[in-house]
């Protein structure tokens, strides 16, 4: 399975310099398109995670931007006129709750009792990269699986998001990618 952005250094869109309608409290809410491709056929379900090993030094832990599980690949938009099979449109996490129900997202670090965040707008979405000292990379990791993940409920932790994905006993591929957020 292939990952793809149509960028390698995240847009202001999606990140630190978003317009104030990207934000909810100042925290960047709209999550960027991205694309699959060679995604095997036994791929039904996708689970990803977006996060910053950088920030490590920043705050003491790895920052949680994204995570997303149990979202059905027949509710999502292919495109077999361009060159990516499947996408994901922008701002996908604040509209797939009423887009896919049954799709469930985790918790990012907003919800940190080291940040205090209690809002969910904001906790459990898409949380685009601010990074305050240099800029970061970022690591964007899809897997693939052929069911839905059973035991991860709305607001999981990305803990038991990697748990279930290495029980998983049915097929399970993966695809990432790593891309930069400006400082």
């Amino acid at each position: 399975m292939n990952i793809s952005t149509d960028f390698t250094i995240i847009p202001d869109n999606y990140s630190k310099a978003a317009p104030e309608q990207n934000k909810i409290n100042g925290v960047p809410v709209v999550s960027f398109p991205f694309y699959i491709d060679n995604m095997p056929s036994f791929v039904h379900y996708l689970h990803w995670r977006l996060v910053d090993d950088d920030a490590i030094p920043v705050c003491g832990f790895e920052w949680i931007h994204w995570t997303a599980s149990n979202v059905p690949v027949d509710a999502l938009m292919f495109d077999f006129n361009d060159s990516h099979a499947l996408q994901i449109p922008e701002d996908f996490s604040r509209k797939m709750p009423s887009m896919i129900p049954e799709a469930v997202q985790g918790r990012n670090s907003q919800a940190s009792r080291f940040v205090g965040c209690e809002d969910p707008a904001i906790t459990m979405r898409y949380n685009g990269p601010q990074p305050p000292d240099k800029d970061h990379e970022y690591m964007f990791e899809v897997f693939g699986t052929e069911q839905p993940l059973p035991n991860l409920k709305q607001g999981f932790y990305m803990n038991e998001l990697l748990r279930e994905i290495r029980n998983c006993t049915h097929g399970v591929d993966a695809g990432g990618m790593f891309f930069t957020g400006r400082a």
